[in-house]
């Protein structure tokens, strides 16, 4: 029981990477909106990074949501999924596999 017990905890940890993964994507979220207020070069390879990561995401978004002139909602739209997804999902993920994981090293 041990040996499933250790199984459950590293998927608890693999779970725990994921969220911190998501996390790194709500920063790089928060950049990204911060830097449409200004008119950045987009041949810098900051912005194009920036661009790159998020814009997949974000595209989706915005095709499923009403236009609202120049008012861009999608990352905040974005911000709430990730967090609805971080806390119903993968806390409970998380919880789940590490209490599991104790009840099997005990027997």
């Amino acid at each position: 029981m041990i040996l499933f017990g250790n199984i459950l905890y590293a998927l608890a940890k693999i779970v725990e990477l994921a969220d911190g993964l998501l996390t790194i994507y709500k920063y790089i979220l928060i950049a990204a909106a911060l830097i449409t207020w200004v008119n950045p070069d987009p041949y810098n390879p900051i912005v194009s990074f920036l661009y790159r990561v998020t814009e997949p995401l974000l595209s989706r978004i915005r095709r499923r949501m009403p236009a609202m002139g120049p008012v861009d909602l999608s990352p905040l739209v974005a911000f709430a999924l990730i967090y609805v997804v971080q806390i119903v999902v993968l806390n409970t993920l998380y919880q789940y596999l590490l209490n599991y994981s104790m009840i099997l090293k005990l027997r």
